[in-house]
């Protein structure tokens, strides 16, 4: 697995539902604008499950890159290193949502 490719692809992706959310924020009501923030989220995971499984990557096997001494899954691992992708995209969507609606 090319963990670079796969955050690449996971950017660009997670790019575009951040850009479907903002487009939701004019028709959301005010108690539901923060609730995209967890719609952000499921989209994230749905994201990391789509793409292993185009790349045909079984995310529940354990990790043998040898990188960790911990016993984790490739799901796992792809969490903790997309994460940062994660967090800037949301921050992102959090500006959005406060700033402008």
């Amino acid at each position: 697995m090319n963990i670079e490719c796969f955050k690449a692809e996971l950017e660009t992706r997670l790019s575009n539902e951040k850009e479907y959310i903002i487009e939701e924020l004019p028709t959301a009501k005010n108690e539901e604008k923060l609730d995209l923030l967890g719609k952000f989220n499921e989209k994230y995971r749905e994201l990391i499950k789509r793409i292993a499984s185009e790349e045909g990557i079984d995310l529940n096997a354990l990790d043998v890159s040898g990188n960790s001494a911990d016993h984790l899954t490739v799901e796992q691992v792809i969490l903790g290193k997309t994460m940062s992708i994660y967090d800037k995209l949301a921050d992102e969507l959090y500006e959005e949502i406060t700033d402008r609606y």
